[in-house]
């Protein structure tokens, strides 16, 4: 096929992808309508749409549920295997209810389903009502009750999380279970003397599995904050973030991606999911961006490399943040100082990226007129208050149980000054319905994710991986790393970040950890690239999202995403080399000088990616000679800071002498581009 042939295709399919997105849609007053599509995740064909008692009694059993929690976390602490087993129950009957099984065109719940829900409240009061002898049986001299409530309650979890999140997990969790009776049969370091079927089961239906960390972060944090999000949503908060955002960057050139970048981290740190946010936030900035410009393919892209980046933003960070603390034992507040920077280089590396764009194609904002009304803005500033008493309580070490409940509480009285978002008694029933909805996905991830950790810690593989990384790391430490990122990302791919970094902090951080490496950057390490796992082909769950909404092709969104991000690659390997970007260091000019080189590297790798730079078009070989300067700045140290320096300045006389490009065009008025 000829260039000629090709380009036309392209053209072609670019149209197609720009019929599929719809028009953003425009108040009377002629202002962009900046309200989010909080409902695109409700409306997804995998859940049923209840109604008549079905919907009255999954909205009595969701409140029941979210307002149990809340009194067993701060007034009535029971029993930990208690509460967590009464927490996989509230999550596993109101799956059931609202996730469609094998029929997945019917609405209609099966005898099937109410068969699997007696046997989820069977299994919760059998724990409960044997809890003093389980202790001890479980996982030791099970009896076989024990093992038929243990192998009843895996399936439930396995089908749950099918249900929520598709096959990807329970697939692993199949193959880890697989492992743990094949051992004695594989070579190498993954062998081992294998175990019985009675202990399996019980085992991992125990607290050294399903029960166990991940579960108790579920259980304690993470469902309290997707309450305090379902809040935020209620009061207004969470429309207002939209609002600044577009406030903010709606107006810059190729605004409505920079609004992208800004909305999508607000949210995405609350959200939990990288592809609910996708759904959430691109289906109004999506299109927003393929009107002023933008093709299709590099919108989505941008979408999903944003919204998976909210999950690495503190204080919330997906839910991220609660799992390591109690993982590594650290304080949370610790945590969310130390993820600060390395958050704010991502987002601002995706600035760059979208920056480069704008200019090279000429791509305007949106008119002030059509931007949320300053006086409203500053109007609304006390809807920050929410988050900002978050964080303030958080750093000042209250608990973070304690910390989000006032919050929770804080959106609700400031929803009262108010009368657009004024919280009635039903909204606040229809805040804790939508709190127990969200979290029920995340509620059937981290009990599967903690399957496969029970597995990791029963057959000892993750000590395995963890003496390979320590031998490796003997030869070549830059070698260990490459493959202990490689490793993350393939044990994330097709998995949401909590149960991808759970299983990565059980395989891969140990090592690490066992190399020296501090444990709060052996975790960061770990946790970046189980996030961004969500935009790395060939399984990029985020971008795959982002292409359903334009209707482009998801392998390709995936690789443009990817090329978006590329900065959150080197990132990890940035606080490696230069641990003061984690606060790590004592010397706040240390501190500021790697902050500083770090950004003039991402920016470097932005104009190598984009090929622009000095004000035109980077040939080839120049945008050869950015990338190398870009990784002189990211390593710590005065001479490779010198070395980019000099990089910089040979890039720049070169740009200098080049024939001056031709003016940017509007994308719309030019060729397709590849990205």
């Amino acid at each position: 096929m000829s260039n000629k042939e090709n380009n036309s295709k392209r053209v072609a399919d670019n149209n197609r992808a720009e019929e599929h997105v719809k028009e953003p849609k425009v108040n009377r007053d002629g202002k962009i309508d900046t309200t989010v599509n909080e409902d695109a995740l409700e409306a997804s064909p995998n859940t049923r749409n209840l109604s008549g008692w079905m919907r009255y009694t999954f909205m009595t059993i969701a409140v029941v549920g979210a307002l149990y929690h809340l009194y067993i976390l701060n007034l009535n602490p029971i029993d930990p295997w208690i509460f967590r087993s009464t927490h996989l129950l509230f999550g596993t009957v109101l799956a059931l209810l609202l996730y469609k099984g094998w029929k997945t065109d019917s609405n209609k719940i099966t005898i099937l389903d109410w068969i699997f829900i007696f046997a989820a409240i069977f299994v919760g009061y059998y724990i409960y009502a044997n809890l003093n002898q389980l202790v001890f049986r479980f996982g030791v001299a099970p009896t076989t009750m024990d093992v038929i409530v243990a192998t009843l309650g895996l399936l439930l979890v396995l089908e749950i999380t099918r249900r929520t999140s598709g096959w990807i997990l329970p697939i692993l969790a199949f193959i880890f279970s697989a492992y743990v009776f094949l051992g004695p049969w594989l070579p190498g370091f993954l062998n081992h003397n294998g175990y019985s079927f009675e202990r399996f089961v019980t085992y991992i239906y125990g607290l050294d599995g399903v029960f166990g960390v991940t579960t108790d972060v579920s259980s304690k944090y993470i469902i309290l904050f997707i309450i305090f999000g379902a809040f935020l949503q209620m009061s207004g908060v969470g429309q207002y973030f939209m609002n600044v955002a577009f406030r903010v960057a709606g107006g810059m050139r190729g605004g409505p991606a920079k609004v992208a970048v800004f909305s999508s981290g607000l949210m995405g740190m609350i959200n939990g999911t990288s592809a609910g946010n996708v759904v959430a936030t691109g289906s109004l900035t999506i299109p927003l961006m393929k009107k002023t410009g933008y093709n299709p393919r590099f919108a989505a892209a941008t979408e999903a490399t944003a919204s998976a980046g909210g999950q690495l933003l503190p204080p919330i960070m997906g839910a991220g943040a609660f799992l390591m603390a109690e993982i590594t034992g650290m304080p949370y507040s610790e945590i969310i100082l130390a993820a600060t920077i390395p958050a704010l280089l991502y987002f601002i590396s995706i600035y760059f990226m979208i920056d480069f764009k704008a200019i090279k194609e000429g791509l305007k904002g949106l008119k002030r007129e059509q931007l949320p009304d300053l006086k409203y803005i500053l109007k609304k500033l006390y809807l920050f208050i929410p988050i900002l008493l978050l964080i303030g309580l958080l750093v000042s070490g209250f608990s973070v149980i304690y910390a989000g409940t006032i919050g929770i509480i804080a959106c609700f009285v400031i929803s009262l000054f108010s009368k657009e978002t004024r919280m009635s008694f039903k909204n606040i029933l229809e805040a804790l319905e939508l709190g127990m909805k969200n979290a029920l996905q995340l509620i059937a991830i981290v009990a599967c994710a903690g399957f496969i950790v029970g597995v990791i810690a029963l057959t000892g593989v993750g000590q395995r991986f963890s003496s390979m990384l320590l031998s490796i790391a003997d030869n070549n430490m830059f070698l260990a790393l490459l493959f202990a990122m490689a490793l993350s990302i393939i044990l994330g791919m097709g998995m949401p970040t909590t149960a991808a970094y759970a299983v990565a902090a059980s395989v891969v951080a140990p090592g690490l950890v066992g190399m020296g490496m501090e444990p709060i950057l052996a975790h960061m390490f770990v946790f970046y690239y189980a996030v961004i796992s969500a935009i790395t082909p060939p399984v990029a769950l985020a971008a795959f999202a982002a292409a359903g909404i334009t209707g482009t092709n998801p392998m390709k969104t995936s690789v443009t995403a990817f090329q978006i991000g590329l900065a959150a690659f080197i990132v990890p390997f940035m606080f490696f080399y230069s641990p003061e970007l984690l606060l790590l260091s004592d010397s706040a000019v240390a501190i500021g000088l790697a902050v500083v080189t770090a950004l003039v590297g991402i920016y470097l790798l932005a104009a190598s990616v984009q090929g622009w730079f000095f004000g035109r078009k980077a040939p080839i070989y120049v945008r050869a000679i950015l990338l190398i300067g870009a990784l002189f700045f990211m390593v710590s140290g005065l001479a490779s800071d010198f070395a980019g320096i000099t990089v910089i300045i040979i890039a720049m006389v070169i740009q200098k002498f080049l024939k001056k490009s031709d003016p940017p065009q509007n994308v719309t008025q030019q060729e397709v581009s590849s990205m």
